[in-house]
C-alpha cells in the first residue's frame, strides 16, 4: 500500500506553493517570463496579485489575465486570485462608492458635554457639536435617515471629588429637538454621552470600503470581482482556475489605520455598526439597550463589561456570516475554494481596528486556514524580546508562540479545512533576507503544521522594484533564486508528509477571545509558551466549537480528528455561561481541565452561574495552576506525547499520524545553541531519519538508539524528520552520521583564490585575489557593496583511510555549493554546512571548489533591511573533514 512517504521518495508530492505573482500591466513576454521561473523553482500554483495593476477588471487586465491562464494551462498549474484591486480587500474594485448610502460603512460614535447641576432650562447644541469635524451633509436629527443619525443622548451622574463616572444615568435622548437638547439638569454634575451613527470616524484610507457586517454590501464585491472572473474563466473553475484569496479583510474602524489596540472601552474610537447590529443588540440587551451605548467606551462596573462582550460577539458573528461565510459559500458552488487571512498582529485577531473580531470565525468560511507572516515579524531569538520593525515593537511572545498556532488549530478543528493551514510569508523583510532565513521561517511554520506557503513574491516588473523585496527571481538579479528550487522542494515534501492524515496533540488551549472583551483575561500563547517549550504539544480551541463540534470520550476531548488528554482554561475573569455549564459537563465526563492562575467568577453576560463555579471549584478533575507550574503538572500526570531527558526551550515537535506511518519533526529553533537530548517516542518498532532535501531514508546508526530513547543532536537552524512504520527498512540507506566515538576532526589549511560573479553573469567569474585566512567578504577594505557569488578553489593533499568522511564548512555567508575533483557534491542553504563526500576523495592531490552566494543588501540597501543586522558575506569557516576510521 502506498503512504505519503512512498510519494516523496518517488517525487510523487503534490505541490502545496503557490505564490504572489504581481501584476503591473507588463507586456506579454515579461509576463511569460515570469511564469516561466516559478515553474522552474518547483512551483506548481501562483497567486496573482491585483494591487499594483493599473486597469484591473478592464481590457489589459484581462490580456495580462489570458496570458497567466494560458501559461498555467500549458504547465499543468493552478492559478489563485487576489480578490480586490487594492489592499486590504474590501475596496470591491471602487464600486461602493457608487452603491446605495445603506451599503457603506456605518459606525457608532460617541462624544460628551459636561454640566453642573440644578440648572432649570439649560439647552445644548448637539448638532454642532456632533458635526466637528463631520461632513456638513449629516443630519442629526433623531428624525433623519437610517444613516448619519442621533442613537441616544444619556446623561450619568460624575462622583463629585474625583469625577469618575457613578451607577446613576438618565436616558435624555426624547429632549432632542432639531439638534438641540432641552434639560433641566438636577443637581450634581452630569456627563452626557451622545450617541450617533455615522459614515465618519473610520480609518480614510479605508473610507469607501464595503461594511462587512452587511450582507448585500458583501455582495458588491462577489458580484463586482468573482462574478467578472466566473463569466471569463468558468470552464476553468476547480480546474486551472483554483480559488480567491482575501487579504487583510477587517473592521478598520479606527482612524489609524493599523491600531492593533481598537476594541470597546478605547476612547474616541469609532465602533463598526449596521442596523442589524442594533436589532441584535436589542435583543441580548432588551428594549432600552440605546441608553447602556455608553458603556461601549466608559466604565462603569461591571454593565460595562456585559454590554462590550454582547457588542464583540455580535459583530464578530456577523462578519463571519455576512463576509467570510458568504463568499466561502459562493466559491463552493462553483468548484473553487476560498483562502486568505486576516490581520493577527500583536493580539488583533481578537479584536477590532484592521482585526475582524475573531480569529476562528473570520475564517470559518473559508477551505484552508490562513496567516501570514512580514515585515520582520519572527525573528530567529527574538521570541521574548520584543522587535522593532516598520509598524512598531512587536510582540514576540503572540508571533512565535501563538500566530501559527492559532492557524493549525483552525485547519485541524474546521472539516473543510481538510487539515490544510496557509501561510503567506518571506515578504517586506527586505534584501537582507535570503535562502537561510527563509528555511528558518519556513521550519518554524511546519513544526506547528503549516501545509501551505505563499511566498511573498515574484514581480516582473523591472529591477529593482522597490514595492516590498525580497523578490524571487528580481528579472534574473537576485543571485540566490538558481538555489530557490531547493527550498522549494524542500516544502512540498515535508508539506507533503504532515497532509493527509492526522496530527497528534497532548492538549487543548482555550482561545481567548471572549474572556478579553468581558473583562481581564490571559493570552491564549502564555499557555502555549509554556508547554511548547516542554515539547508538549497543543490546539487552540474556540469556545464556538467546544459547545458545538466536541466531545468527551473515554476522557479524553475529541474535536473533529483530534482528541486532547486535558483542556487548559488560560485566566479569564469572566466566561459564557454556556461554556461554564459546558466545563461542568467536560469535568464530570472524566475531563482533565487546567485553569491557569484562577477559576472565573462571573458569566460574561451577567446569568447566574455561582453553582457552576462551586462544582468547578471542587471538582477532582479540576486543578488551578500557576502559569510556571502547568507544563510540569502536566507531564507528571502522563498529559503529554513525547518525552526529553532535560529542558530545551527552543526544540520544537510535531507529531502526524498516517495510516500505518508515524511522522515526528523536530527542529532547533535557536540561532546560536545546540540542542542535545534524548528523546523518547510513543512508538515501537525502528525508527528512520528522513532528509527531505536530499530526500533520503536513513537507517539511525546503533550510537544513536538506547532502548527506547534516541539521541538527538540539532544545530542552529537544523531540523530532523524521524518516521516509524511498516516496510520501511527496504527504503533506507545506511546512517549518513559519523559516531563520536570514531570521529576525528582534521583542519583545512591552504591558500584559496577568490574569484567573484554577479548574478547576470552566472557562472563566468573574475579572479578577486588569494586568501590564506578566510575572513568576512563585505568588510571595508574587501567587496562591501558586492552581492552576489564568492568562488574559492584551491588544492589539497589527502592520504586517509577512512570509512565516512564529511566535509564541515564552519560559518558560510549564506548558501553553498561545492565541487570536489570535478564533482558535483551538493548545496546547502542555512546552517549546518556539511555535506557527505566518501568516496568523492582521491588518494594525493585534490580540487575543491566551494561557491557562496549572498544576499542582494549588499548591493541595495533598502528601507526594509535597515531593520536588521546584517551578516557577513563569503565563506568564513573554520572548512575541516570530519572523518570516521576504520577500526578491526
Amino acid at each position: 500500500m502506498r503512504n505519503r512517504l512512498m510519494d516523496v521518495l518517488e517525487g510523487r508530492e503534490h505541490n502545496y506553493i503557490l505564490p504572489f505573482l504581481w501584476q503591473h500591466g507588463e507586456e506579454e513576454r515579461v509576463i511569460r517570463e515570469e511564469m516561466a521561473r516559478v515553474h522552474e523553482a518547483g512551483i506548481g500554483a501562483v497567486c496573482v496579485e491585483a494591487r499594483p495593476h493599473p486597469d484591473f477588471l478592464g481590457p489589459k487586465w484581462w490580456t495580462d489575465m489570458d496570458i497567466i491562464m494560458d501559461e498555467a494551462r500549458k504547465r499543468g498549474m493552478k492559478v489563485w486570485l487576489l480578490d480586490d484591486d487594492h489592499f486590504p480587500t474590501g475596496h470591491a474594485a471602487g464600486k461602493v462608492k457608487e452603491a446605495p448610502e445603506e451599503l457603506h460603512r456605518l459606525f457608532l460614535g460617541e462624544r460628551y458635554i459636561d454640566t453642573i447641576g440644578p440648572a432649570q432650562g439649560a439647552s445644548f447644541l448637539i448638532d454642532t457639536l456632533l458635526m466637528a469635524g463631520l461632513r456638513p451633509t449629516v443630519s442629526l436629527n433623531q428624525n433623519a435617515s437610517s444613516h448619519n443619525k442621533l442613537v441616544a443622548v444619556v446623561a450619568v451622574r460624575r462622583n463629585p471629588t474625583d469625577g469618575t463616572l457613578l451607577s446613576e444615568y438618565i436616558d435624555i435622548t426624547e429632549f432632542v429637538n432639531n439638534g438641540t437638547l432641552y434639560w433641566d439638569v438636577p443637581d450634581g454634575y452630569w456627563r452626557m454621552f451622545i450617541i450617533s451613527e455615522n459614515r465618519e470616524g473610520g480609518s480614510k484610507a479605508q473610507e469607501e470600503y464595503l461594511n462587512p457586517l452587511v450582507r448585500e454590501s458583501v455582495q458588491i464585491l462577489l458580484d463586482t470581482v468573482y462574478e467578472a472572473v466566473y463569466e471569463r474563466y468558468k470552464e476553468d473553475f476547480g480546474k486551472t482556475f483554483a480559488g480567491f484569496f482575501s487579504d487583510e479583510p477587517g473592521f478598520y474602524n479606527d482612524k489609524t489605520t493599523f491600531d492593533f489596540n481598537s476594541k470597546p472601552g478605547k476612547q474616541e474610537v469609532s465602533l463598526p455598526w449596521s442596523n442589524e447590529v442594533s436589532v441584535l443588540l436589542e435583543q441580548a440587551l432588551g428594549e432600552d439597550y440605546r441608553k447602556h451605548l455608553y458603556l461601549l467606551w466608559q466604565d462603569v462596573g461591571g454593565k460595562s463589561n456585559i454590554v462590550r462582550y454582547t457588542y464583540m460577539n455580535i459583530v464578530s458573528k456577523l462578519y463571519a456570516d455576512n463576509f467570510c461565510n458568504q463568499i466561502g459559500t459562493w466559491c463552493r458552488a462553483r468548484g473553487i475554494e476560498y483562502i486568505g487571512h486576516v490581520l493577527e498582529d500583536n493580539n488583533v485577531h481578537a479584536r477590532l481596528g484592521p482585526g475582524a473580531g475573531h480569529f476562528f470565525r473570520s475564517l470559518w468560511g473559508q477551505d484552508m486556514s490562513g496567516i501570514d507572516v512580514v515585515l520582520w515579524q519572527i525573528v530567529p531569538g527574538f521570541d521574548e524580546m520584543s522587535f522593532r520593525t516598520t509598524f512598531g515593537e512587536t510582540d514576540s511572545e503572540f508571533f512565535h508562540y501563538g500566530l501559527a498556532k492559532l492557524g493549525v488549530s483552525l485547519g485541524h478543528i474546521d472539516p473543510k479545512k481538510q487539515g490544510r493551514t496557509m501561510c503567506e510569508l518571506y515578504g517586506a523583510y527586505g534584501w537582507t533576507e535570503g535562502l537561510k532565513l527563509m528555511k528558518w521561517l519556513t521550519d518554524h511554520m511546519l513544526v506547528r503544521g503549516v501545509n501551505y506557503f505563499v511566498p511573498h513574491a515574484f514581480t516582473p516588473k523591472s529591477f529593482p522594484d522597490p514595492d516590498c523585496p525580497p523578490h524571487m527571481y528580481a528579472g534574473g538579479k537576485n543571485p540566490q533564486y538558481r538555489y530557490y528550487r531547493y527550498l522549494n522542494q524542500y516544502m512540498n515534501r515535508m508539506s507533503h508528509l504532515i497532509s493527509g492524515g492526522r496530527h497528534v496533540a497532548s492538549a487543548a488551549v482555550l482561545y481567548h477571545a471572549e474572556a478579553e472583551w468581558a473583562g481581564e483575561s490571559m493570552y491564549f500563547q502564555k499557555p502555549v509558551k509554556a508547554l511548547m517549550q516542554r515539547q508538549i504539544d497543543c490546539d487552540v480551541l474556540p469556545i464556538d466549537v467546544l459547545l458545538e463540534g466536541a466531545n468527551v470520550i473515554e476522557g479524553r476531548l475529541h474535536v473533529h480528528q483530534e482528541d486532547y488528554r486535558c483542556l487548559i482554561v488560560p485566566y479569564s475573569e469572566a466566561l459564557p455561561a454556556a461554556m461554564l455549564q459546558r466545563l461542568v459537563q467536560f469535568v464530570e465526563q472524566g475531563l482533565a481541565v487546567r485553569f491557569v492562575d484562577g477559576l472565573p467568577a462571573r458569566s460574561s453576560e451577567g446569568l447566574e452561574v455561582s453553582n457552576e463555579l462551586q462544582r468547578l471549584a471542587s471538582h477532582m478533575n479540576v486543578k488551578v495552576l500557576s502559569l510556571d507550574k502547568l507544563a510540569q503538572d502536566l507531564v507528571a500526570d502522563g498529559h503529554f506525547d513525547i518525552q526529553v531527558d532535560n529542558f530545551q526551550p527552543y526544540l520544537r515537535n510535531y507529531h502526524y499520524i498516517h495510516d500505518e506511518l508515524d511522522v515526528f519533526m523536530f527542529f532547533n529553533e535557536s540561532p546560536f545553541d545546540t540542542v542535545r537530548t534524548k528523546v523518547v517516542l510513543p512508538v515501537e518498532g525502528d525508527v528512520y531519519a528522513y532528509d527531505a532535501f536530499l530526500n533520503r531514508l536513513n537507517s539511525l546508526s546503533s550510537r544513536e538508539t538506547d532502548f527506547k530513547a534516541l539521541s538527538l543532536v540539532l544545530k542552529p537552524y537544523e531540523s530532523i524528520i524521524l518516521i516509524q512504520g511498516k516496510g520501511l527498512e527496504c527504503y533506507a540507506q545506511n546512517p549518513l552520521y559519523i559516531e563520536k566515538e570514531k570521529m576525528k576532526v582534521m583542519d583545512f589549511e591552504a591558500e584559496w583564490t577568490v574569484s567573484t560573479a554577479v548574478a547576470e553573469h552566472y557562472p563566468y567569474f573574475v579572479e578577486w585575489g588569494k586568501l590564506n585566512t578566510l575572513t568576512n567578504m563585505s568588510l571595508p577594505d574587501y567587496l562591501p557593496h558586492f552581492s552576489g557569488t564568492f568562488r574559492y578553489e584551491t588544492e589539497f593533499e589527502w592520504n586517509e583511510s577512512v570509512t565516512q568522511v564529511h566535509l564541515d564548512l564552519g560559518e558560510v555567508f549564506e548558501t553553498a555549493e561545492v565541487w570536489l575533483n570535478g564533482e558535483h557534491v551538493g548545496v546547502r542553504i542555512c546552517p549546518p554546512y556539511r555535506l557527505e563526500v566518501s568516496g568523492l576523495l582521491n588518494k594525493g592531490i585534490n580540487n575543491i571548489a566551494i561557491e557562496v552566494t549572498n544576499t542582494l543588501v549588499k548591493d541595495q540597501r533598502d528601507f526594509l533591511s535597515a531593520f536588521a543586522q546584517q551578516e557577513p558575506s563569503g565563506l568564513i569557516g573554520p572548512v575541516t573533514f570530519l572523518t570516521s576510521f576504520q577500526t578491526d
